[in-house]
């Protein structure tokens, strides 16, 4: 390792290789070009962008200068998109250009849609027509849909040709796309009518025609449709490949496997952003950055706390009588918080894969506050039992055991109703679902904690 390399890269993840991040170092160090690009060129573009992730703002510019317009233009779009944005600024326009023409059409999709509208024509304005024209009509499709993530060069044969025309075909072709799975079969009008496997393509002889070993059961996608819906539908009928259709149902494109992965991902990862209160932010943003996007949940937070606070100072007579209610009020809240937290994260699950629909929700919904009445009862008899041992009040022990059994249940069935309310609503089932739990949890908790403690103790 470079002595010096702690100055410009972070301990690298396990993940890079540690020679790629000490082969960086040691030629950012040295001003070495030749090195760099060496370095780069016998590395995943994965790694190369995990590296950039992960080193320093003035070590990233001074990697971006030395390797100039031999910068790898297959790492950009592997890169988070706000320092994708950061490098796209500090490279020439006709670099950019040049890139984006190598690319696939979906990473070029991927990489122009982004750029500010002046650096966009710019780019689009170098590129050959036949590839400006391309992406435009890409950039007509709504953002985050099929049309902008479909890869337009496709593979596509009509029906009535055999095997031995197929093969000739696409050798003979010198644009086909990087990688690709099945041949779409077209009809005259260019719709699709079925698909065929490179792998039943190979084992089948020259003269069997296309349509006699055509797949016409397949599935296809909409240009609007959005993410959601591309990763369920490559994660329910196991697609490694899926042709996108334009609402007249001709073939505009297609999506393999490799983006619906990416999908798949990011969808995880937005549903687990949004239950946690965090925006989208990227582990290159700025500090200002992200404390704003967390400020908002924050303060929406702060007014569920307030909310609760609020409901405790109803009792406040109660609490100074009985000092004990103050230490045991927080078991309820916590305990109905974690149990709505554990429904709420099943729930948004299960909407996102479709498991829950209106034939089973009611089941469901049963099925989860049956669970919550058991769990409650089950803390309910250890938790009265400690309490009844500790202040040796059974009424206060049975109290906090009937208190438990209500947030348990209440706290099971927001779980649920909350996610299924706002999916119905037309929002996102994660979005400020654990705010709302919470907030019914700790509500529901306290007052019937304290409520049925001046009740029966006063």
């Amino acid at each position: 390792m470079s002595e010096t390399q702690p100055d410009r890269i972070d301990d690298p993840a396990p993940e890079i290789e540690a020679s790629l991040a000490s082969r960086v170092s040691d030629a950012l160090d040295g001003d070495d070009r030749v090195a760099l690009l060496d370095a780069i060129e016998e590395s995943h573009p994965a790694d190369v962008a995990d590296l950039l992730e992960q080193i320093k703002p003035a070590a990233r510019e001074d990697f971006v200068r030395l390797a100039a317009s031999d910068f790898p233009a297959d790492v950009l779009p592997e890169l988070e998109e706000g320092l994708r944005d950061d490098i796209v600024n500090l490279v020439d326009p006709e670099y950019l250009a040049e890139a984006v023409g190598e690319m696939e059409s979906d990473d070029a999709v991927y990489l122009v849609e982004n750029l500010d509208d002046e650096l966009r024509k710019e780019v689009l304005d170098a590129l050959p027509t036949a590839d400006r024209i391309g992406i435009e009509r890409s950039l007509e499709y709504p953002e985050d849909s099929a049309g902008r993530m479909m890869q337009r060069d496709v593979v596509a044969v009509p029906p009535f040709w055999n095997v031995g025309q197929t093969i000739d075909s696409l050798r003979a072709r010198d644009d086909l796309p990087e990688a690709f799975y099945e041949i779409i079969v077209i009809d005259p009008s260019y719709k699709p009518v079925g698909t065929v496997s490179l792998s039943r393509i190979m084992g089948s002889r020259r003269p069997v025609m296309i349509e006699s070993i055509m797949e016409d059961d397949f599935r296809s996608l909409g240009v609007e449709d959005p993410p959601e819906d591309i990763a369920y539908a490559f994660n329910q009928y196991h697609l490694v490949s899926a042709p996108v259709v334009d609402a007249d149902g001709r073939l505009a494109g297609v999506i393999t496997i490799d983006d619906a992965l990416e999908v798949l991902d990011e969808e995880a990862e937005e549903d687990m952003k949004l239950l946690a209160g965090v925006g989208d932010e990227e582990l290159t943003d700025s500090v200002f950055e992200i404390a704003r996007q967390r400020l908002p949940w924050l303060a929406v937070n702060l007014v569920t706390a307030i909310l609760a606070s609020l409901v405790i100072a109803q009792f406040d007579a109660v609490i100074e009588s009985i000092v004990a209610l103050a230490i045991l009020m927080t078991i309820v809240a916590s305990m109905g918080g974690n149990a709505g937290t554990q429904t709420l994260t099943v729930a948004v699950r299960a909407l996102a894969t479709k498991d829950i629909t209106s034939t089973n929700a009611m089941r469901i919904i049963s099925r989860e506050g049956a669970v919550g009445i058991i769990n409650g009862v089950v803390f309910a008899i250890l938790m009265g039992g400690l309490t009844w041992g500790w202040y040796g009040d059974p009424l206060l022990g049975g109290v906090l055991g009937i208190a438990m059994i209500i947030n348990m249940l209440v706290a099971a069935l927001a779980g649920i109703l909350i996610p299924i309310g706002l999916e119905k609503l037309g929002a996102d089932p994660a979005l400020a679902s654990a705010v709302f739990v919470t907030t019914v949890t700790d509500v529901v908790g306290f007052m019937a904690f304290l409520g049925l403690a001046a009740v029966v103790l006063l």
